[in-house]
């Protein structure tokens, strides 16, 4: 998608509007003036033979041009992902009594272990990682480091509890990034969350809330929501549906700039976490494409006099 650095400038659109609307009333004024003729014949063999549409080739090139360069002006820009040589990654785990309902083989915390492991091995070697665990508090088991067996061998060690505090995972995560040290002239390193959660928020702080913080902070939120609408856990010897929140992790994502996914089973969370590993290991950043606008205006300036000299002898 095409944005503008300086918008204001599209204002000089609108005097290219006006003269192309001076031109076709022009046009028009000239057919009704010649039309008072009452010698029809002679009006005919006055007027040029032959033309058509082809006087007004040299016109609209010429106004084309025009736009396209007033266009330019507002610098035109794309969106382009530019690799990241180094960012920190909070990888933040429900841990939730309701992860271990079984609609998941073998079960939801078992099934997000493993593939959260895949997703710590494919990481790249440069970036730092860290790990929370969220229930009713969140804590921070690894912080952010280059040491992958530390944050496998937690996330081996993950253990359930009740309650979910979403949003105190994203603070949590939000601290622990702050925590980070400068590299030296290159500053802080981008940091991003992916968080995994299979249920609705029932302690702590809102969902909303994190997702202030987080955008605040420029840090992209991106979130998984893990499970299915039938899982259910037996809890003191009743069976209780555990649903999967997908609004509130879908707006946590898009308010934070992050992205949202779907998982069900584990090979879909197997390639989600590849999918978001390619994701997060980018960057969005504009890329100016002034000169092919300049480059359009000059060739509409070309067909503009290459039509004036052919069909008029004219240059202008």
């Amino acid at each position: 998608m095409i944005r503008f650095l300086q918008p204001w400038w599209l204002l000089a659109v609108l005097p290219v509007l006006a003269l192309a609307a001076a031109y076709v009333w022009r046009q028009l004024h000239r057919r009704q003036y010649a039309m008072r003729f009452t010698n029809v014949d002679l009006l005919r063999t006055l007027a040029p033979k032959g033309l058509g549409w082809r006087r007004h080739v040299a016109a609209t090139a010429f106004l084309l041009c025009l736009l396209v360069l007033a266009t330019g002006l507002a610098r035109p820009a794309i969106d382009t992902k530019e690799p990241l040589e180094r960012a920190t990654v909070m990888l933040a785990i429900d841990v939730s009594l309701s992860m271990q309902a079984d609609d998941v083989a073998p079960n939801r915390l078992e099934a997000a272990q493993e593939a959260a492991k895949q997703f710590v091995g494919e990481l790249p070697e440069s970036y730092n990682l860290g790990l929370v665990s969220f229930a009713k508090s969140a804590n921070v088991l690894v912080p952010p480091t280059k040491d992958r067996g530390a944050v496998t061998t937690a996330i081996d060690g993950l253990v359930l509890a009740e309650a979910t505090a979403t949003g105190e995972a994203v603070f949590t995560c939000l601290e622990a990034i702050r925590s980070v040290p400068a590299d030296g002239a290159a500053g802080i390193p981008p940091a991003r969350i992916v968080l995994l959660s299979d249920g609705y928020r029932t302690s702590g702080r809102s969902v909303e809330e994190a997702a202030a913080a987080a955008q605040a902070a420029n840090v992209p939120v991106s979130t998984i929501a893990f499970g299915t609408d039938s899982g259910q856990v037996d809890i003191g010897g009743q069976l209780q549906r555990v649903p999967v929140d997908r609004m509130a992790l879908s707006q946590l994502a898009e308010t934070t700039q992050g992205y949202f996914y779907e998982a069900a089973s584990v090979s879909e969370l197997k390639q989600v976490y590849q999918d978001m590993g390619s994701s997060i290991g980018f960057r969005t950043e504009p890329r100016e494409i002034t000169q092919w606008y300049a480059g359009i205006a000059l060739l509409l300036a070309l067909c503009a006099g290459a039509s004036s000299l052919l069909w008029s002898s004219r240059l202008i």
